[in-house]
C-alpha cells in the first residue's frame, strides 16, 4: 500500500518531484508520473485492467510501490 503525492521512482531516477496519476500502456492502466506530457516512471507493480480501478487504487493507497525501474 502506498499513499505518497509524488513518483518515488521519478523522485530517485529523474530527479522531479512528479505527480501521480494513471497512465496507460499496452498491459493495462498503471500508476505513474508525466513529464511534460510524455510517461516519466511506472511507480505501480501492478497494472490494471480498467481506468477506474486504477483510480480508485490512487486514491485509496491501495497500489504497491515499485522499487526500482
Amino acid at each position: 500500500m502506498n499513499v505518497a503525492p509524488i513518483g518515488v521512482l521519478a523522485l530517485q531516477y529523474c530527479h522531479k518531484q512528479l505527480p501521480l496519476t494513471v497512465l496507460r500502456s499496452r498491459a493495462g492502466f498503471y500508476i505513474g508520473t508525466l513529464d511534460a506530457g510524455e510517461p516519466c516512471s511506472r511507480e505501480s507493480v501492478e497494472y490494471f485492467a480498467y481506468r477506474e480501478q486504477a483510480e480508485f487504487a490512487l486514491k485509496q493507497g491501495r497500489w504497491t510501490q515499485r522499487q526500482s525501474v
